[in-house]
């Protein structure tokens, strides 16, 4: 509620700069007790860069890190509320489906990253197969792609190597 970009809107788990010294990896592992109260150990995927101007009030410029893990079981009590509003859990077809009617309650930089979600390296896609398989499948990708276009109309968003 007190961001001044994108308030109030859906965002990936736990968003974050690295500090200084810090991987996206180790920021990630650092961030989720701090903002969902739990641990988990994650797995890099990629990076990508975005410019995306937020109504008459500023604009994101940024590369960003993706990370994927998974967790057994979620204690929404553990959700620390000074960081997060709300949290909810979501199959592909549901995104899919709110990307379809009402995709303006969605951060951008969050469809960037489930778009290149299946651009990573063969560990990681092999570790976690199942779970990139449903969120980078063959139908999800245009929608990803016209929910960032709406963002983004000019491709400002490129995966960074």
């Amino acid at each position: 509620e007190g961001k001044m970009l994108w308030p109030n809107e859906w965002d990936g788990t736990v968003a974050s700069h690295p500090r200084e010294s810090e991987t996206y990896v180790s920021s990630a592992e650092r961030r989720m007790p701090e903002e969902i109260g739990i641990d988990c150990k994650v797995s890099y995927v990629n990076k990508f860069e975005y410019h995306v101007p937020y109504k008459d009030i500023g604009s994101e410029n940024e590369i960003c890190g993706t990370l994927i893990g998974a967790i057994d079981i979620f204690d929404k009590s553990s959700l620390i509320k000074d960081e997060i509003s709300e949290i909810k859990w979501i199959s592909p077809d549901e995104l899919k489906n709110e990307l379809e009617q009402n995709r303006d309650v969605y951060c951008p930089w969050m469809v960037i990253a489930l778009y290149f979600l299946a651009d990573s390296d063969s560990t990681t896609l092999e570790k976690f197969n199942s779970l990139i398989t449903k969120w980078a499948s063959d139908d999800l990708k245009p929608v990803y792609e016209n929910a960032i276009k709406h963002y983004i109309p000019d491709n400002n968003w490129r995966l960074v190597r």
